[in-house]
């Protein structure tokens, strides 16, 4: 493109100059050759009046008398009746320019000048035209250069920033280049470059948690296919089947609600449910997994609370604090139900060290972690939340208390301000 721009532009300029400066070279030599004709006849007129004028005034007409009035590139012959031809100068060999007058005395002047001298005017004419022109080129030759670069400089940058989008770097480079067009075109590709690396965050977001999120439940199915395939009583295995079933629903719930949250994190299918039913459901998938580690995990609080939300996303919500306390807790893990204001809040505590001071309400930001784990369960666990109109917390750091606030339906009866007895 950078030598198309440079051609084309030199073309233009060449034929430019090949129009006026032919003109202007015929116009040129037409006024020299005009002028060296004018030239002569003046100088023939005035001789032939220097001539009359010595003739009535009696004076004598020779070479000496009218050597200086002539120029010293011309020649000049007078012939005077009666007298020899009186000759100035050197007779020019070749072509020549002459003219004749005739004086009111009968006498004739020729004046004869070399065609070379008009040649040489020309010669220098043409000289000065050609350099002229020479320096256009020079001068249009640069400006093409310039131009070129200008423009084909922001189309390699252009390409460069398409060639690095396809391969995968969806960085803007926010530069611009002073022509509107170009700049059209930067704004679009950085516009797409933003929209792709949404895009792609989304979609590695969605891959962490997913992984995160459905990692818990397929150890908790796995750990019920395991003691189904250890026992021979038939209550027992129907048993761990049917809570098999359960966590089958829990994990295509789980899939469901992360594509849900992918596609637009505000959607959500809120509903008025049970809060004891969540609870028990986590109590039940994970006692299997405290008793291995020789920990308890107990309820209490209010009994019969109804809740506005998400009942899947509830459940996450409590299954990714339950599996926080499991890793990072110590002792016996505690979720205790009550009310505040128009919320059932759930809490989850437990007793170990808690939180590092250094890190506070930073818990919830991914990739924050206080013991070198991945950072995403309690920022998967917010969203969620968030999601479905509720908010999670960290109500104290020693020992640890998260808070888990729903929006609370009106109590139906008297029910509702039953308590839970421990249960273990």
């Amino acid at each position: 493109m950078r030598r198309r721009l440079i051609q084309s532009t030199l073309a233009v300029v060449l034929v430019v100059i090949a129009v006026f400066g032919v003109s202007l070279v015929i116009v040129e030599t037409r006024t020299i050759s005009n002028s060296a004709q004018e030239r002569v006849e003046s100088e023939a007129a005035r001789l032939a009046s220097i001539v009359d004028s010595r003739i009535l005034a009696a004076e004598h007409v020779d070479t000496d008398a009218l050597r200086n009035p002539v120029s010293k590139d011309q020649y000049a012959v007078i012939r005077v009746p009666g007298r020899p031809p009186i000759e100035i100068g050197t007779r020019p060999v070749g072509d020549v320019i002459h003219a004749t007058q005739h004086g009111e005395e009968g006498e004739t002047v020729t004046v004869q000048e070399p065609r070379s001298a008009v040649t040489r005017e020309v010669g220098r004419t043409l000289l000065i035209i050609g350099l002229v022109a020479l320096l256009a080129v020079v001068a249009a030759v640069l400006l093409a250069v310039r131009q070129a670069n200008r423009l084909a400089s922001p189309l390699t940058d252009l390409a460069e920033t398409a060639e690095r989008l396809g391969s995968g770097d969806p960085r803007p480079r926010h530069k611009r280049y002073g022509v509107p067009e170009l700049d059209r075109v930067a704004d679009v590709l950085d516009s797409s470059a933003e929209r792709i690396a949404r895009m792609l965050t989304a979609e590695r977001r969605l891959a962490a948690d997913a992984s995160h999120q459905l990692r818990t439940p397929l150890t908790a199915l796995s750990m019920r296919l395991e003691e189904i395939t250890l026992t021979d009583d038939p209550d027992i295995v129907k048993e761990e089947a049917n809570v098999a079933l359960t966590q089958v629903e829990r994990l295509t719930d789980v899939v469901e609600r992360l594509l849900t949250n992918s596609r637009d994190p505000r959607t959500g299918s809120a509903v008025t449910f049970d809060l004891d039913e969540v609870i028990q459901q986590q109590l039940a998938e994970w006692r299997p997994a405290y008793r291995g580690v020789g920990r308890a995990i107990v309820s209490s609080g209010k009994r019969h609370l109804q809740a506005v939300g998400t009942p899947g996303a509830v459940a996450q919500v409590l299954a990714a604090l339950i599996e926080n306390s499991l890793m990072h807790g110590g002792g016996t893990v505690a979720l205790r139900t009550r009310v505040t204001g128009n919320q059932a809040v759930v809490e989850v505590t437990d007793e170990g060290p808690g939180v590092p001071a250094d890190l506070g309400a930073r818990i919830f930001e991914r990739t924050i972690s206080g013991r070198n784990s991945t950072g995403i369960g309690l920022a998967v666990a917010r969203d969620l939340a968030e999601a479905d109109g509720g908010r999670l917390e960290l109500l104290q750091s020693q020992p640890p208390v998260f808070g888990l606030f729903l929006s609370r339906t009106p109590p139906a009866h008297r029910a509702d301000d039953e308590e839970y007895p421990t249960v273990r």
